[in-house]
């Protein structure tokens, strides 16, 4: 194998996705790392291994994961669209990756891309993000939702 070639064993970016989404419940839930691995079966290593992407999880231990963390296995992959996948034919718009995750209550689920792209980027949440963030999951009124929303955007810097 050429020093071109990647391992079809290697960790990849979509990898790297899932790693920074489960990262991301994990953190929301406020479980540790070691927590969320005892559940799982794991070390508190495994999981920073596949919360850094630097090892693929795989499909049984993805289920699991969905399960502890309560959410849908679409979640994982919520902003697959923004990730160039190895295989062309490959096509992230498929069915199974709309689901909304619960806590997310439908429009919401835009906080939830918008927060994993910043955990995706290396950042940590800070403390008062995450409060922000747990709070808003247990507005009920979707109305409510969208009106804090916007007022949030409004008060916000330009990009």
């Amino acid at each position: 194998m050429s020093n071109t070639t990647k391992s079809a064993s290697a960790a990849g970016p979509i990898d790297a996705l899932v790693g920074a989404r489960i990262r991301l419940r994990r953190t929301l839930l406020g479980i540790s790392q070691e927590k969320l691995g005892a559940a799982l079966g794991l070390t508190f290593q495994q999981v920073q291994k596949y919360e850094r992407g630097a090892n693929k999880v795989g499909a049984s231990r993805l289920y699991e994961m969905s399960r502890v963390l309560n959410v849908p296995i679409g979640f994982f992959f919520d902003d697959l669209a923004g990730v160039r996948p190895s295989n062309p034919g490959f096509s992230p718009q498929g069915a199974g990756f709309s689901e909304v995750p619960p806590g997310f209550n439908g429009k919401g689920s835009e906080m939830g891309r918008d927060a994993s792209r910043f955990a995706a980027k290396g950042s940590d949440l800070d403390e008062s993000s995450l409060e922000l963030l747990r709070a808003f999951q247990r507005i009920s009124d979707e109305r409510v939702r969208r009106q804090l929303v916007n007022l949030v955007k409004s008060m916000a810097s330009p990009e």
